[in-house]
């Protein structure tokens, strides 16, 4: 690591498709029953940082296989939330590039051990995807700065709070105006809810606005449709979601009336089970 960026730094994403957590949904829209994870490889000439991981061990074999390809040293591997889909990968990572850091702010870095136990593992995780899961699980060390470098090159930590689960954070690439937003920011598919509350409804949308603030030139969404662009205007278009959301569970009675509304607004985003998930839980 050297005081002065010893190149120009690029990045690269990894789309994996796959099925949605709650499939309990009514009947309709199954084309879009599916939902998109995003990982980031931010590299200069010799070294790289890779943002998130998958879910299954098939997928973030694939995700070795993407980074290899780029032909540089990975340095760190920073997790931006708890969710197991963001950072299951980390045992396979950290197995095929020895040295590597995996890493996360400590709030984030406390939620991943929550979700990654083997009791949530149980309940959960392995229920979706019985036998997919990696084990055993490698959590992220806990960040003791807001900050890291590589090469010269700032990575910053932007505490984002509670956005779809606490905790959360967004990384910062000033040299290339670049946010990770993490779950901060979605992009084309339905925002998931089903942990959030008004008041954290509002918390998030506060988050959005942060991230905002920086002037970023690309903001990248934890989960997007692969072919849309890495647009800033995602950060308002998350805020109006979560917006209308609130604005209609004011107005609705029912968890299939607020699903409906929202679909009226929203007709072609993907994954609408997170949709229903979150309808669920704001009417329960």
């Amino acid at each position: 690591m050297s005081e002065i960026a010893s190149s120009p730094l690029q990045f690269d994403t990894l789309c994996n498709r796959r099925p949605g957590l709650t499939r309990d949904l009514p009947p309709g829209k199954e084309d879009l029953q599916w939902v998109v994870n995003t990982a980031t490889l931010i590299y200069d000439d010799t070294d790289a940082v890779l943002v998130d991981t998958f879910t299954t061990v098939e997928q973030n074999q694939q995700l070795v296989d993407w980074v290899k390809a780029h032909n540089r040293t990975l340095a760190y591997v920073y997790i931006t939330h708890g969710h197991g889909d963001h950072f299951f990968g980390v045992k396979q990572l950290t197995e095929a590039f020895p040295g590597v850091r995996a890493i996360a702010a400590a709030a984030a870095a406390q939620e991943s051990a929550y979700q990654g136990s083997r009791a949530y593992i149980d309940s959960f995780w392995g229920k979706l995807f019985p036998g997919q899961i990696p084990e055993p699980q490698i959590f992220p060390e806990a960040l003791d700065s807001d900050r890291f470098e590589v090469n010269g090159h700032i990575f910053e930590v932007i505490e984002t709070g509670f956005t779809d689960t606490p905790g959360s954070t967004a990384l910062w690439v000033p040299d290339l105006r670049l946010v990770v937003a993490g779950d901060g920011a979605y992009n084309g598919i339905h925002q998931y809810m089903a942990e959030t509350t008004t008041e954290s409804r509002a918390e998030w949308m506060r988050a959005t606005d942060t991230l905002a603030a920086l002037d970023p030139s690309y903001v990248i969404a934890g989960h997007k449709m692969p072919d849309n662009p890495d647009d800033p205007k995602i950060l308002a278009e998350t805020k109006q979601y979560l917006a209308d959301f609130n604005r209609l569970d004011s107005t609705t009675g029912t968890v299939a009336e607020l699903y409906d509304a929202m679909l009226k607004l929203y007709p072609d985003r993907a994954n609408p089970g997170s949709l229903w998930g979150g309808a669920k839980k704001a009417k329960s």
